[in-house]
């Protein structure tokens, strides 16, 4: 598998874009919904939102059976718009937010890792968006 095939994931948030940009950066909120299931959870994060900054999160099933860490280097950001980020293996990473009246789009792209399936990768990053969703649209 290449590691230029890129893998695009989105959903439509009905949530304006400035509840969607604070969910998708505060630490507090991503440790709440960063998992692609029920059996899994975020541990920590922490994020320094700029360009150079760093992101980084633990992953760990909820059993304690396995865990990783994720993390990446900020190259680009624009507040409320994207979010583009190289991982520390080298894969880039853009996210967009689109704004309208009641909705936020959120667009995901990533360069496929050489490991996992291709379908694989898109539903577990798909699933953590589906959960972001959820997350964002609660109401606080």
């Amino acid at each position: 598998m290449s590691p230029n095939v890129v893998i695009t994931v989105q959903a439509t948030v009905h949530a304006p874009v400035e509840r969607v940009w604070k969910c998708w950066t505060n630490p507090a909120a991503i440790v709440q919904w960063n998992h692609a299931s029920e059996d899994w959870h975020s541990t920590k994060a922490e994020n320094d939102l700029r360009p150079g900054g760093r992101f980084s999160c633990r992953m760990e099933a909820k059993d304690g059976s396995m865990g990783f860490d994720f993390s990446c280097i900020y190259d680009a950001i624009v507040a409320q718009e994207r979010i583009h980020y190289t991982l520390d293996d080298g894969r880039k990473v853009q996210i967009e937010f689109t704004a309208a009246k009641e909705h936020t789009v959120v667009v995901e792209s990533f360069e496929a890792e050489n490991t996992n399936p291709i379908e694989l990768q898109r539903d577990g990053w798909q699933a953590i968006l589906d959960n972001f969703k959820k997350f964002a649209e609660m109401d606080k």
